[in-house]
């Protein structure tokens, strides 16, 4: 019998619990009825994309995706799973940290020129479908941007009033690393309520109070000691298809011995200094101020867009250009996510949900360049060729076809 958890006794509440598949679109409806948005993964342009959802519907049912350097395809599943697909292009930085952003405004009026700030307005959103990189990255994301007595108060206020539903990987893509990154594939921390797809529904677990009042809220019975396990099962499969790609211990001081590695020059020539890997990137927070004219010049805004330090101008000063070619930026970019983060905020700026090297134009892998500029010392897995992640590895379920 399925109940409530208001119906539950208190010492019965700590769960896990189980949302059967036919009651999945009462979530949708408790997240509306408290005046949220929800956001989420849905097909557009034959790619897995967070937008708007109104319900179960939007979701990319029966949906894959097969990822290599510098190749992305949906795929058709032989089933109606919702979630059994990797990171897509987008991640949830451009909803806690906008592509465009106004600061300020200046007004000509008849008395002078007037200057206000611009408050934007935060709007109160769900997330559904979280990944355990995807969470972690948010939380890196916090640190880098919204830490100190300058941080950025905006990205504070998008991030609290958001409400967050993790799911975990029941697959991995060609080109996950978050087991590297220890960053993956379960959901530890981070997450109002946490979701694992199972055959017949979803065990449900809850990392915050707010997460408690929404999961009373939901049709659910107590998950049975088997269905904890085929959670454990099938978060072991998806971490052992992953493999290890990078190995983490020692990484900075081996990454930074090595500036003048002949290596930096070789991918230079591949790399188009496009950008992409920093627009993909659910970390990367370079921005610069743009200011914005109306035509008949009694308006100007000035904007916060976000930047790129492979921009050939982004590292351009009184004086000249500290960074002028390609090499000297890819270096930043890699010794900045896996070198000298850590030593900024804490933790490494890579997350391991290999959206870089999917969206790469020219397929530059970091897991290849990493282990070529700083490998591993013996006796770890230095040597071993990259995983190669067939689709639906890690799972029992069907092979899928390309669309």
């Amino acid at each position: 019998m399925q109940v409530t958890l208001d119906h539950v006794q208190q010492d019965q509440r700590d769960g896990p619990w189980i949302l059967d598949r036919a009651d999945f679109e009462r979530l949708f409806e408790v997240l509306r009825a408290d005046d949220r948005m929800v956001i989420g993964p849905s097909l557009a342009d034959d790619a897995i994309v967070y937008r708007e959802l109104t319900g179960p519907e939007d979701l990319p049912s029966g949906v894959g995706a097969t990822q290599a350097p510098g190749s992305y395809r949906t795929t058709t599943r032989a089933d109606d799973r919702l979630f059994d697909y990797a990171v897509g292009p987008t991640s949830w930085k451009r909803f806690v940290f906008p592509p465009e952003l106004p600061m300020s405004r200046a007004t000509r009026t008849p008395a002078g020129l007037r200057f206000d700030g611009v408050v934007a307005e935060v709007p109160r959103l769900a997330f559904l479908g979280v990944r355990a990189c995807e969470l972690a990255a948010l939380s890196i994301l916090d640190r880098a941007v919204g830490a100190g007595p300058v941080g950025d108060t905006d990205e504070g206020a998008r991030r609290g009033a958001a409400l967050t539903v993790a799911v975990e990987c029941a697959v991995a893509g060609g080109t996950c690393f978050c087991s590297s990154m220890g960053t993956g594939p379960e959901t530890d921390a981070g997450f109002d309520l946490a979701l694992t797809e199972l055959a017949d529904g979803f065990l449900l677990r809850t990392g915050s109070p707010e997460g408690e009042r929404i999961a009373a809220l939901l049709p659910v019975r107590a998950a049975t000691a088997d269905e904890i396990a085929a959670r454990e099962r099938l978060l072991e499969a998806t971490r052992t298809a992953m493999g290890s790609a990078v190995e983490r211990d020692g990484l900075p001081e081996r990454l930074l011995a090595q500036l003048d590695h002949p290596r930096w020059a070789e991918i230079a020539d591949r790399c188009l200094a496009c950008g992409n890997c920093t627009l993909v990137c659910p970390t990367c927070f370079c921005t610069s101020v743009e200011q914005r004219t109306d035509l008949d010049g009694t308006e100007s805004v000035a904007e916060r867009r976000w930047d790129s330090c492979f921009t050939g101008s982004f590292a351009a000063v009184a004086g000249g250009n500290f960074r002028p070619h390609v090499p000297d930026r890819y270096r930043q970019w890699l010794t900045h996510k896996f070198a000298t983060w850590p030593a900024q905020f804490g933790t490494f700026g890579c997350v391991g949900c290999g959206r870089c090297v999917t969206w790469c134009p020219v397929g530059i892998d970091v897991r290849e360049e990493l282990a070529i500029i700083a490998p591993a010392p013996a006796g770890s897995f230095a040597g071993r060729s990259l995983p190669v992640i067939q689709p639906g590895a890690g799972t029992d379920l069907p092979s899928e076809t390309v669309r």
